[in-house]
């Protein structure tokens, strides 16, 4: 199947740094199909602005923080002419099949729709990871210009809609990291370090929080949501990684994705749960408690500055 040469009015916001195994890839998936795309940078050291300035995308510079605050900046500096705006990560591109999709049905969605939610396809070692709970997973993407913001917390932030309906598209995005093992244990680190931030702050109040996708049309989301913060946080730390793998394994199937899907879902299910569980651990036992302890340990020894 082949992607029609139709431009939506969609402005495509990419956070990256050192990219550049990925960004043509991802931007190959998109320009025929969106007007604009712009890359919000940390600082890459490799040719991930060269190449992406040479496909034709507008490259921004911005010293990161956390996703949101990265992302949130990006819409407010982007120079966003169109009336959608869509999501993407540099790992991810738009299946053939999608790309006619959303050629063929934005220009039709009625006025009151605001937001587009898509299917996302995960791959690991090459792996589709089809079962687990991991297919499909559904993400508000494409949403119109001025009327989203993205979630303000340390880790699993999601789009949030002031006004409209929403549908959803049935075909799928890839998320797709080229970058090997070494580089998915480095990144889980860093998310393990952020979450532990957000599960603290559920029970310290370190920071102000941001529940408002449980206020959203997203019931996907918000049963996830539902389920970290009043399950699965209430169950001791050590247990509840260890259910959560036997669960998805076992329960949802894991094992039917095969020897890639075994270390996917014990590493990410059961290994980044328990890294989270312990560096809550090690914050707690530093601190004895104390709010301003956690704070410094936080920015200190994790270099999160909250």
């Amino acid at each position: 199947m082949t992607c029609m040469t139709v431009r939506c009015p969609i402005t495509v916001v990419i956070l990256t740094h050192n990219e550049e195994i990925h960004i043509e890839r991802c931007l190959a998936s998109l320009l025929p199909v969106v007007e604009a795309v712009c890359i919000i940078d940390s600082g890459s050291s490799d040719k991930t602005v060269e190449r992406a300035q040479k496909m034709g995308a507008v490259v921004l510079q911005h010293p990161w923080k956390n996703y949101a605050d990265q992302f949130q900046w990006g819409l407010n500096n982007a120079p966003i002419d169109t009336e959608w705006v869509m999501r993407m990560d540099a790992d991810e591109y738009l299946e053939p099949a999608l790309q006619q999709e959303i050629q063929m049905r934005l220009p039709n969605i009625c006025a009151n729709v605001s937001g587009i939610y898509l299917k996302r396809k995960v791959m690991f070692m090459g792996r589709w990871i089809r079962y687990g709970g991991f297919y499909p997973h559904i993400l508000l993407r494409i949403w119109r210009v001025g009327t989203g913001r993205i979630e303000q917390r340390w880790m699993d932030e999601h789009i949030i809609l002031d006004e409209g309906e929403t549908i959803q598209f049935d075909q799928d995005l890839v998320d797709d990291n080229l970058k090997g093992i070494s580089f998915w244990v480095d990144k889980h680190n860093g998310y393990a370090s952020r979450e532990m931030v957000d599960l603290l702050n559920r029970s310290y109040d370190l920071l102000p929080k941001d529940d408002a996708i449980k206020t959203q049309d997203d019931p996907q989301a918000r049963w996830k949501r539902l389920m970290k913060d009043e399950v699965y946080s209430r169950i001791p730390p050590g247990l509840r990684a260890t259910l959560y793998f036997i669960y998805r394994y076992f329960f949802r199937l894991g094992f039917l994705d095969g020897r890639q899907g075994f270390i996917f879902h014990f590493m990410q299910g059961f290994w980044y749960r328990l890294l989270v569980d312990v560096k809550v651990m090690e914050v707690l036992d530093k601190s004895d408690g104390d709010i301003e302890k956690m704070r410094n340990i936080i920015r200190s020894e994790y270099n999160l500055k909250l």
